[in-house]
């Protein structure tokens, strides 16, 4: 439907390829009747098809707040309005006059241009008296206080510019101080330390890297507050620094409940996406090609070392990872395998086996001897009796000897350590929702998918120094 603007004179109209835009009249009783006597058409009102064209509005738009001069429109030429009764005229005649009065008033303050009769001359001719009347001396006290206002004026101007300046300069530090501040991905781009303390990752490329990774999985979570870079960035802080909930809802201005559907969004989606992509067992050919010097000569073979380590937890675990049959149940930890690579890579993360349950019992359960192939060397970075479950498999159970076997232990406790160092919410203890809530389609609880997110997240940085 092509709409027409209804102010008198005004001939715009609603057509392809237009910029302007058109207002139907508002429904609010009282602006509906400002907007009709700005209208300013004697016995008419508007209907359901009457619009009001942008170009009436000092912005270029409506505005719905009544403190704005566009609350009601205001920009109307002489000839968009029809004429009114004569009282209307001479008001209108009284305007000009007022108007032509403010003008030579402004220039007798700013000073009259060479060839232009100065104020009082037109004053003289129009009452008919002569302008020699005037002395010379009156003459020059008129220039010099002219001359004193052009300089007081100028001075005041400048005086306002070097204001703005000023207030120009102040903004923009504030703004960078602000930006600096705060949480954005502006702020962490150019600042490898930011990064590395509130995420664990080296710089902002691994940082993006991952985000590039992650984005196309994020599409499906529906939070208007976050972005998908802020959801990262949170679940990061939530792992690096185990910061509170709370904590975290005041730091990025959301409620609690957001910031721990955000975790568990964003834990299940690294978990089936970068665990598989960062966490794998390397073949044999890979892992002989990588060898540190230290392992070629005694142990060729070797395909992982091996160690345990537990995670208290903060209260009891319902559900989710249960005992072994026989352990106590009342001692509330969560026990993992963890298998290194010779180069100081994690390459496999059992998921945790809650009470007191003996290294064999978590290697059988955890499918960790199921990697192995026939004639690979395991080796153990402390005293870990599982020859027997490593046998099983036509593998072989080696423990190393003498400096090696420090170097061994001391490797292996290094990795566990720099993860849980860098990931301090590892380090427990393990908050009850975290520990019991397992998914229906696994036996992973959410702290789980943590300690294998973890483990991928610290392949993507410098690796524990190799066994040189």
């Amino acid at each position: 439907m092509v709409h027409t603007c209804v102010v008198a004179g005004c001939r715009n109209r609603r057509t392809p390829g237009t910029s302007l835009s058109f207002y139907r009249f508002p429904r609010d009783a009282e602006r509906k009747q400002r907007w009709i006597a700005a209208v300013n058409r004697q016995g008419w009102l508007p209907n359901d098809g009457s619009r009001l064209c942008s170009t009436h509005f000092i912005s270029g738009k409506q505005v719905k707040n009544p403190r704005s001069p566009d609350y009601v429109p205001s920009i109307f030429t002489a000839e968009m309005k029809e004429p009114g009764p004569p009282e209307a005229a001479a008001d209108k005649q009284e305007a000009r006059v007022e108007a032509a009065n403010a003008l030579l008033f402004l220039q007798r303050q700013g000073g009259s241009g060479p060839n232009e009769p100065s104020p009082k001359e037109s004053e003289a001719n129009a009452e008919g008296s002569a302008s020699s009347s005037m002395s010379a001396d009156d003459e020059d006290e008129d220039d010099e206080s002219t001359s004193d206002g052009k300089d007081e004026a100028f001075a005041r101007t400048s005086d306002l510019d070097d204001l703005l300046k000023a207030l120009r300069r102040e903004n923009r530090a504030l703004r960078e101080s602000v930006e600096k501040m705060s949480l954005s991905e502006s702020s962490l781009r150019n600042d490898a330390e930011k990064v590395k303390f509130y995420t664990g990752l080296p710089n902002f490329f691994v940082l993006e890297t991952v985000m590039l990774l992650l984005a196309p999985h994020m599409d499906a979570i529906r939070n208007m507050k976050l972005s998908k870079f802020q959801q990262l960035l949170l679940t990061l802080m939530r792992l690096r620094l185990d910061l509170r909930n709370q904590d975290l809802a005041y730091r990025f201005g959301v409620k609690v409940g957001t910031v721990v559907r955000t975790v568990h969004h964003m834990v299940n989606i690294m978990s089936s996406t970068l665990v598989p992509t960062a966490v794998f067992w390397p073949s044999r050919a890979e892992l002989r090609k990588n060898l540190p010097l230290a392992l070629r000569a005694s142990c060729p073979d070797c395909a992982v070392i091996v160690d345990c380590f537990t995670v208290p937890c903060e209260g009891p675990v319902a559900s989710g990872n249960k005992p072994q049959q026989g352990a106590a149940v009342a001692c509330n930890v969560l026990n993992y395998l963890i298998g290194v690579a010779p180069q100081g890579v994690v390459t496999f993360v059992s998921r945790g086996i809650l009470g007191n349950v003996s290294p064999r019992d978590l290697a059988e359960s955890c499918g960790f001897l199921s990697k192995l192939l026939p004639g690979d060397v395991v080796l153990a970075g402390r005293d870990l009796d599982i020859s027997d479950a490593v046998a099983a498999r036509g593998a072989r159970f080696g423990t190393a000897q003498g400096s090696l076997a420090a170097d061994v232990q001391a490797h292996v406790e290094r990795v566990v350590s720099m993860v849980r160092r860098r990931y301090a919410m590892l380090t427990g203890p393990v908050e009850s929702p975290f520990a019991s809530a397992a998914e229906r389609t696994s036996n992973m609880s959410t702290f789980d998918k943590i300690v294998q997110v973890a483990c991928a997240l610290n392949n993507l940085c410098i690796s524990a120094a190799p066994l040189e």
